[in-house]
């Protein structure tokens, strides 16, 4: 099993072209068959136990290769260390942060936070669940599952392009059918993610360990396993519905997919 299995990811890779000389020659020595998403998941479980800078480690990136060209994910592990604790300082009052989070961990996070202020990280990560709005960016022809060595997976991989217009059709029916809100505003910042990378990028939304509870589940509700999971087609339809004006079709959409997904994070609370 991967060492952090309640983890799903959404990656773009951008054309190893797309970065600085420098990089490109860093990236260029790793082998695509290199295991990145665990020497990634590694250096995380390692951070939970030893504080240790991510500015100031040298970081890794993931690695596809598709029709003949390089493709590169930055881990960007600084960046999103340090969007994490800006995150979770805003969840809570200042004055009861410290006892949350020591002045020291802080510091470490922090080092050199105004170098990589400004990066934008090519790595979303959620845990126990994948949000509605990523699927939202593929359709079924773009799922890739089967098993390997840590057990059941799925992946979903589409150009940047097909990602970003199937973004906007989703923004805008969630607009049209409820209009200005935290659901729109959510969809909105994930295109306005999208927009930042190379042209010719490709999407990917990772299940991660995510895949091996989500099977379970299936198997026990009497379902064949990931070959039954409809997540793309489940929000495809509630969008459908929710441009159609049809909201009992948006409904039944949505509920499949809360359903499927609310049996998986309830193993959160079974840890």
């Amino acid at each position: 099993m991967r060492p952090t299995p309640y983890v799903s990811s959404l990656r773009v890779y951008e054309p190893i072209t797309a970065f600085t000389p420098a990089d490109q020659l860093r990236w260029n020595q790793i082998a695509v068959t290199s295991p990145t998403g665990w020497d990634e998941q590694n250096r995380a479980l390692r951070r939970a136990i030893i504080t240790e800078p991510p500015a100031l480690k040298p970081d890794g990136a993931h690695v596809l290769e598709h029709e003949g060209k390089r493709y590169i994910a930055p881990w960007s592990t600084a960046a999103r260390c340090w969007v994490a604790l800006d995150d979770f300082k805003t969840t809570l009052p200042p004055s009861i942060v410290k006892f949350f989070l020591p002045q020291t961990i802080e510091d470490a996070i922090s080092v050199n936070s105004d170098i990589v202020e400004d990066k934008v990280s090519h790595i979303i990560t959620s845990t126990w669940n994948i949000p509605p709005r990523w699927f939202s960016l593929f359709e079924a022809n773009d799922r890739l599952r089967g098993t390997n060595e840590d057990g059941p997976y799925t992946i979903l991989r589409t150009s940047i392009s097909n990602a970003k217009q199937r973004c906007l059709f989703a923004h805008q029916a969630v607009v049209n059918a409820f209009g200005n809100g935290p659901i729109e505003q959510e969809i909105a910042d994930l295109l306005e993610w999208l927009n930042i990378f190379h042209a010719e990028s490709i999407v990917e939304c990772d299940y991660g360990g995510l895949a091996i509870y989500l099977e379970k589940t299936l198997i026990e509700n009497g379902e064949p396993g990931l070959n039954s999971d409809t997540s793309i087609e489940d929000v495809a339809r509630s969008l459908a519905g929710l441009a159609a004006g049809d909201g009992a079709l948006a409904g039944q959409g949505y509920e499949r997919l809360v359903t499927r997904w609310r049996r998986v994070a309830a193993f959160e609370q079974a840890m």
